[in-house]
């Protein structure tokens, strides 16, 4: 059968616009009917037949732990955060000291994966809320990211999702997510740029605002133009 490679490349383009409107992330209504333990003996299966579909010999001492290895880091790990049992409980407490003005956490560690080519995203996400009576721990902050970070995600999806999940929270809109990202999927691939990254951002109730907006962003040291 003959390939219509510009078929397959207008395919991909479509696939890479980053259009998709919906904030959650695609799941099937039966995602979890299986155990963790049998998803990676599916997965180990499936890793299995890609590795000797490319030729590899696994019988070597090198790759015959790979397929069980990758499978285990799928579900555990990088993939983690699709189970909601593993969303943070993120406990709130009442804000005694009447701290009104915004709190930043900035540069928090972000590993997460495309889902569009199945690799890594790497870089830093920096989160902002003004309280309106009570407050989070600091470490929960970073958890949400991590829990959200730990799935196939576009990191337009992943900043809204950060921010919903605050907002609900801490019972407030005035939340704000930045977010500074490589993409392997460009800097290792395709157009091989090592130099670029992406940011996206998400702003919620005051943060709207051009000048609460611009005092966050001064925050964190990043350029801005109005």
């Amino acid at each position: 059968m003959k390939i219509d490679q510009n078929a397959m490349e207008a395919q991909e383009e479509l696939s890479m616009d980053h259009l998709s409107a919906a904030e959650d992330t695609p799941l099937r209504s039966d995602a979890f009917d299986l155990s963790n333990e049998d998803k990676i003996e599916h997965i180990k299966g499936h890793v299995t037949a890609i590795l000797d579909t490319l030729g590899l010999d696994l019988t070597d001492d090198s790759l015959k732990g790979t397929p069980n290895r990758v499978a285990k880091m799928f579900v555990n790990e990088i993939f983690g955060g699709l189970h909601p049992n593993k969303r943070p409980k993120a406990s709130t407490f009442s804000n005694k000291y009447k701290y009104g003005e915004m709190l930043v956490e900035k540069n928090i560690t972000l590993y997460s994966t495309c889902e569009h080519h199945l690799l890594p995203i790497v870089g830093k996400a920096h989160v902002a809320y003004i309280s309106k009576g009570t407050v989070v721990g600091l470490s929960k902050m970073n958890r949400i990211v991590d829990y959200f970070a730990k799935r196939p995600q576009v990191q337009e999806r992943l900043t809204i999702q950060i921010v919903r999940e605050l907002q609900k929270v801490l019972g407030t809109e005035d939340v704000a997510c930045v977010i500074d990202a490589k993409h392997l999927c460009v800097n290792s691939r395709g157009i091989r740029d090592i130099d670029s990254s992406t940011v996206t951002a998400e702003y919620g109730g005051a943060f709207k605002e051009a000048a609460t907006r611009k005092e966050f962003i001064n925050f964190l040291n990043l350029p801005v133009n109005f």
